[in-house]
């Protein structure tokens, strides 16, 4: 009996680059301003990235000659009262807003992950205790809780860090608890128990994967609101620490202070704060709409 021979197809490597750029296209115009988010984030990121070669000055190095100097040609967005380029500390803070933003987001998701896997598939007890514990950590507010966190464990990035991530666990638990008792009542849980797999391995290997999408999604918000609090740590003097330079501590030095006489002391780093925020909640929102199937047109 003679063999049939399938010649393979021709991958046209053009058309696949068509077809990229076309699905590109529409996903800027199905959603732009989740792709203006998505590029205010790219900008701060290459800022933190590349933040020696972009700054122009040591961020922490101090010149009492230039002390509050406007905006100008030397220092593009002023010095601050020690002679601080504002310019390369915003730079550079990008860095610590960033660091702790992703941080803690990672720490409190992986914490709600946990709980909120084994309070939605174990039940009972299991879930009783779980949700117990995640109405008194989501009854106090965020900042409440994280300067609470903060002043207990003082100030220092890590400190920060955790200070951040533990008021998030019980919204990242709550999402994966509400999926999680969708999720092991479908057939496909019910096929894999039939087959003889262990209660573990389907919780991690079936149930867990299916709940990436609201995760991402949650996820993404958490990382403005990580931003925005280390940024009101920071100013509260309960944050990352000198000689770091941080946008909120930028504004707590200068706030009060030089207001009317330096106002760019407080309008820079305000802005920056501003944009990270308004970036991630734009990008946020846009990945909620392109993974919910109940907001597609």
């Amino acid at each position: 009996m003679a063999s049939i021979e399938i010649a393979p197809t021709p991958v046209n490597v053009a058309d696949s680059g068509e077809s990229l750029g076309s699905k590109l296209r529409h996903l800027a115009a199905a959603y732009p301003l989740g792709v203006i988010g998505a590029a205010i984030m790219v900008v701060f990121v290459f800022a933190a990235l590349f933040a020696g070669f972009l700054s122009p000055y040591d961020p922490i190095a101090t010149n009492a000659a230039m002390t509050l100097q406007p905006p100008g040609e030397a220092h593009w967005l002023g010095t601050d009262a020690m002679g601080r380029d504002i310019l390369s500390r915003i730079i550079y803070g990008a860095r610590i807003s960033l660091a702790v933003g992703l941080g803690s987001t990672v720490l409190g998701c992986a914490f709600g992950i946990v709980l909120g896997l084994a309070s939605g598939y174990i039940g009972g007890w299991v879930d009783l205790g779980v949700q117990r514990v995640v109405d008194v950590l989501q009854a106090v507010p965020l900042l409440v809780l994280a300067l609470v966190m903060a002043a207990a464990l003082g100030p220092a990035l890590d400190n920060t860090i955790v200070a951040i991530a533990i008021p998030l666990i019980p919204y990242s638990a709550r999402v994966i608890r509400s999926n999680t008792l969708a999720l092991r009542e479908l057939p496909f849980v019910e096929a894999a128990r039939a087959v003889g797999m262990s209660e573990f391995r389907i919780a991690v290997r079936h149930v867990l994967p299916n709940t990436v999408a609201p995760l991402i999604v949650i996820a993404t918000a958490q990382l403005g609101a990580a931003i925005l609090t280390e940024a009101s740590l920071s100013f509260l003097g309960l944050g990352v620490p000198e000689p770091h330079p941080s946008w909120g501590r930028m504004l707590s030095e200068s706030a009060a202070e030089y207001v009317r006489t330096a106002p760019w002391l407080v309008i820079f780093p305000g802005i920056a704060i501003s944009l990270a925020v308004f970036g991630t909640n734009l990008f946020g929102d846009a990945l909620r709409d392109m993974l919910d199937p109940r907001l597609r047109d």
